[in-house]
Formats: C-alpha cells, structure tokens, sequence
C-alpha cells in the first residue's frame, strides 16, 4: 500500500499555517510568563526541557508542501505489521499515537497519509538544532533525535532568565528550520520535562519553585516519569490518582509498596529531582530489533532472522570499535508479552557467530514454537569501552522486517 489516500476537504485553514501563526503569536506575547520568570535564586538550577512538535511529521511536512494541513502518520505500511513512529498533530485528532499499530491507525483514519520515515532528514535537522543550544550553553543532554535537556544556570549569552533563553531558542529553531517546538522550564528535569507538554505546539510553560506543589498536585499519576500502565494500576489501586494523592502517602508505605522505586515517587511528588543534566551520556548497549510481517512459529525461520539480527550488530559494534560481554534476546508473542533471556560471558562478543550460537541457546529457553511469535531483538550490553550516545541508533524502529 503506497498510503496516498483522500484527504478531509473540510479544513479551510492548514494546521501548518495555524502554527506559523501560533510561532509569530508567542515571539511577541510568550513573555506575559515574565510575571513568574525564574531567575536569580541563589544557587537554584535554571532547567529546559525542549521537545520539537511531531518532530518527524512536522519535517515530513515542511519538505513537501502537499502534505500540510492533512493527517500525515510516519512509520509502517498499513498492510503490513508496521507501528506508527509519530504523526501530525491532524492525525493526532483522530486519537492515533506513537506505537500504535499502523492497521489501527488506518482504522481510524483512512484518509491518512502514510509516509516513510527519512531518519537521514531527521538526524540532519536534529544536528542543527543542536548546534543552536550550544550558542546557549554546553550542558546540554541530548535524549533522543527531537528533544533534550539544557542547563542554563550559567549560559553563554548571559541572560538571566531561564524562560527568556527558552524564548530565544523556540524563535530561532522555527527562523532557522521551519518548524516549531515546545519548551519546560523549571529548577529541575521532572518539572521541565513535564511542563515542555502542557502548551504543545510551540508554547512555553514555566514552573518557579513557588508554583511547583500546585502543579504537581494537579497531574495526573501517569504523567509522572517511571509511572508506566502498570504502576498507574497499581496506585488507582491504592487510591493514588494524583500527586496530591502522591504527596499524602509517607515514604515507608510507598517502599513497601513498590520497593527500590519508592523514594523516587516520594520525592518527586515533593518536586525535589537532583538528577544533573549530562551533556555526555555514555551508551549502555548495542542492539536491533524487527516486527515480523506475520506471526512465526517456525523455530527454523526465527534462527535465520536472528541470524540477520546478529551480523547487523555485528556492523554496529565494529563501527563503534566496541564489544560487550552480555548478549540479550528480546521476544515479544503474538499476544504482546514481552520476554528478555540474557547471557553473559568472560570473553567480549563482537561477532556475529557467536552472537547466533548464544542467540539460539536462549530462544530454546523460551516458548518461542510453541507460541507465534510478532517481534524478536538482540542487544549487547556490559559494553568494553565508553561509546558516546549516537542517536542514530534510535531511529532503528521496528517498522518491519524486509
């Protein structure tokens, strides 16, 4: 399926336009946050949290001008076990998300554009964009191709307020690229993360320390970073829907309840997040994964996929000049169950031989066979050298298998 469908004739005004229109409307008003500029606390961290909008789409539609203003989904063929990589703000409407399975997509938006993803565009703009916080500061930590966090307390230009760097560099990512992104700005990561999403598209949002405890009474728990479905269940359980709920449980309840975790949650629904921003992230791992283009339950057919798996790691830790010492098998079964097998040996692995031996002795340790299996993935980790993060190896989503 080429994916050019029809198109909704009823938008008089595109979704592009409005957001140039919302760009041009915040360089001139975003300062009405100056009544809470976060500046000149002593010692106090001045954080950004920059997050580009529908990154991948949005360049999609820069590029091609026929594809502005209607539902444009980046990722997989719908007619095959492809996922969706980000879409426009217009598919968004439609309630289509990352992750989400193509076909579903499809579902609920037939007049979708289905495009391709350009990762080589995306990791071309994504090196200007970061070019431009380094006019800013050096403490910049990248998390993925699209967004990132800065360090700002001290930064180049000397500006003294968090919010008014924030403001400079949201103009200067749409004078320099076109497209537009949305920043947080508070005192620490969790804040300005979250707040980075509260105006999306090309908003700015500040949280100062006197309106941190408002704000995070009000959030909803699965908004909160490391609270994933199933954590979220288990505290709607225990009757914690929000971090005033959050707030009101003491440290000890919350250790019992989730372990290791619960000093995080505890401190986090008081705003306290003492995480530094690191502007050189090592990688931990090497690794690939693919969704099959149909269930398999074909022992053999999983050997020869592993063994494609296995030489393109091969090919990422030789052009890293790396190897590591554990070896990891990623199932996920027909029903969307995820299992990890892990190996660990005394000699570094690098190559893809004994990749697959290893490969296959942990797949006989699973159900693999005698359930369908959608997706299968290999990663090396305990990795003997320090590799710098290359977002590069993000953009390897298991769309398909070719």
């Amino acid at each position: 399926m080429t994916g050019a469908f029809r198109v909704c004739q009823s938008m008089q005004k595109t979704f592009f336009q409005k957001k140039m229109d919302s760009v041009q409307y915040s360089a001139m008003v975003v300062g009405s946050v100056s009544a809470c500029n976060y500046g000149a606390t002593v010692k106090q961290r001045k954080i950004i949290h920059v997050d580009m909008d529908a990154f991948y789409a949005a360049v999609e539609q820069r590029d091609n001008p026929a594809l502005r203003g209607k539902p444009v989904i980046v990722g997989g063929d719908p007619g095959s076990r492809g996922v969706v990589a980000t879409c426009s703000y217009e598919a968004r409407a439609f309630g289509i998300h990352s992750a989400m399975s193509s076909a579903r997509a499809y579902r609920l938006c037939p007049q979708a554009i289905f495009v391709r993803p350009r990762f080589e565009a995306y990791r071309d703009v994504s090196l200007q964009i970061r070019e431009l916080f380094q006019e800013y500061t050096d403490m910049v930590e990248p998390l993925s191709l699209d967004e990132a966090f800065l360090d700002v307390t001290e930064n180049k230009p000397g500006i003294e307020y968090a919010s008014h760097v924030a403001r400079e560099i949201l103009q200067k990512i749409f004078q320099r690229t076109r497209l537009t992104a949305s920043a947080g700005v508070s005192y620490n990561k969790f804040l300005a993360k979250i707040a980075s999403d509260v105006k999306k598209p090309a908003g700015l949002t500040v949280v100062t320390p006197e309106q941190a405890e408002e704000f995070i009474a009000g959030l909803p728990i699965r908004r909160f970073h490391g609270v994933g479905r199933v954590t979220e269940k288990r505290m709607l359980a225990r009757g914690i829907a929000n971090g005033s709920d959050l707030r009101q449980c003491t440290l000890e309840d919350l250790q019992r309840w989730f372990g290791k975790s619960g000093p995080y949650y505890y401190h986090i629904a008081r705003g306290v997040d003492k995480r530094a921003v690191v502007p050189n992230r090592v990688r931990k791992s090497i690794g690939t994964e693919t969704t099959l283009g149909e269930d398999c339950a074909d022992k053999g057919e999983m050997v020869l996929i592993l063994n494609q798996l296995a030489k393109k790691v091969e090919l990422l830790l030789s052009a890293r000049n790396t190897s590591g010492l554990t070896l990891t098998l990623k199932i996920k079964y027909d029903d969307f169950q995820n299992v990890t097998r892990s190996l660990t040996q005394a000699d570094p692995i690098d190559d893809a031989e004994t990749m697959l031996s290893l490969a296959e002795d942990m797949l006989a340790r699973t159900e693999a066979g005698m359930r369908p299996v959608r997706l299968l993935g290999l990663t090396v980790s305990n990795l003997t050298t320090d590799i710098p993060v290359d977002e590069t190896a993000q953009m390897e989503l298991p769309f398909h298998l070719n």
